[in-house]
């Protein structure tokens, strides 16, 4: 814990008041959250809950109060549901929910965690692991680049399972992935419910999830966040009666698993027609002329919203042509979802933790 020196003396205090490693909010290396996790879980009285700050990838960032026993719930549920606990491999930022929630599976399990940045690289990291069961979190990003490197793809077979989170995975990078001999799990949650709750399409032991009559995925259970720091307000908008409403659209299949749609403000209304980016942007990554597309909307005097593509070329030196693009969309959609504009990228913006810069994207499909 951080010692400050206030009027009354010495006090520990997780806060962040000199400007150094906390966990509320969490903030530092990752080795020094990991020493604040440790002693936060081994404290005899219940701590003060930890304060995550989410990324804002879709909009203003907010301060996730998450206790500790809502970690320990996530943490335990993930064990089970893998099979046991094991090593971890950190190579996301620790500060944010899917980084914390490595140091502090690890610190639940009493083991040790490999952090790759204290290694050359993600090959070295992984050589340097030694437990029995070995995990591994990444986001689609990540996953696709090391795909493309043929010491890493060798390095990831190594692990028994490879959580994939942050963003939608693509059917088409799973196909790639598990033909290459590597364990994937997909997992949905945020911060507010302690990262991921949802693997591979099933909530964890404890965890519930439905769909409302808008279609908006709907979470209950032990791993749910106490509110938003300093805004009780923004709280009462999403939790009601022990349920969390998020901002996601989804369906449940005829087995109980959750298919998540897409965001409620990935919906582009243009000329008065409700385009999903989310699936259109899907579409675009199976042309063979992109490695990378993402949609988004930008305001338009005529149509209200404008459906933009932004989209990175497989070959810089022949990107597929805009109508090209709206053919291939319309071949399976309707025509009225195909891009209006695209905006060719030499490479998609990111957060630093890999997830799609959202703000940043509407600002490059604008220009």
């Amino acid at each position: 814990m951080e010692v400050c020196q206030g009027a009354s003396g010495s006090r520990v205090r997780p806060t962040n008041v000199c400007g150094v490693a906390s966990l509320r909010p969490v903030h530092g290396s990752a080795r020094e959250i990991l020493a604040l996790l440790r002693e936060w879980q081994t404290a005899p009285e219940e701590p003060e809950p930890l304060v995550v700050e989410t990324s804002g990838s879709t909009g203003e960032p907010k301060r996730v109060v998450l206790s500790r026993a809502a970690m320990r719930a996530s943490a335990t549920g993930t064990a089970a549901r893998l099979g046991g606990t094991g090593q971890w491999l950190l190579n996301l930022p620790g500060a944010y929910v899917a980084g914390l929630q490595v140091l502090f599976r690890s610190v639940l399990a009493g083991t040790e965690p490999v952090l790759q940045d204290e290694h050359p690289d993600f090959c070295a990291a992984a050589a340097a692991m030694t437990g029995d069961r070995r995990y591994v979190s990444l986001v689609p990003t990540q996953l696709a680049r090391m795909l493309g490197s043929a010491a890493e793809l060798e390095a990831l077979r190594g692990f028994d399972t490879i959580l994939v989170g942050g963003a939608g995975m693509d059917p088409a990078l799973r196909r790639t992935a598990e033909d290459a001999g590597l364990r994937l799990v997909a997992t949905y949650g945020m911060s507010e419910t302690c990262g991921g709750c949802v693997y591979d399409g099933l909530p964890l032991d404890g965890v519930a999830v439905k769909v409302d009559a808008e279609r908006r995925v709907q979470i209950a259970g032990p791993v749910l966040f106490e509110g938003y720091d300093g805004a009780p307000h923004a709280t009462s908008q999403v939790l009601s009666g022990g349920w969390f409403r998020t901002q996601d659209l989804g369906r449940l299949d005829e087995d109980g698993r959750l298919q998540v749609l897409g965001r409620v403000d990935d919906v582009v209304v243009s000329g008065g027609v409700n385009v999903p980016a989310t699936a259109v942007a899907a579409r675009l990554r199976e042309h063979p002329g992109l490695a990378a597309a993402e949609v988004t909307g930008i305001a338009d005097d005529e149509w209200g919203r404008r459906v933009v593509a932004v989209v990175v070329p497989a070959d810089p030196a022949a990107a597929p042509t805009r109508e090209e693009l709206r053919d291939f969309v319309a071949a399976v959609h309707p025509r009225s979802w195909a891009p209006r504009d695209v905006v060719v990228v030499g490479e998609i913006p990111l957060l630093g933790n890999g997830k799609i810069d959202r703000a940043a994207l509407e600002r490059v499909a604008a220009r």
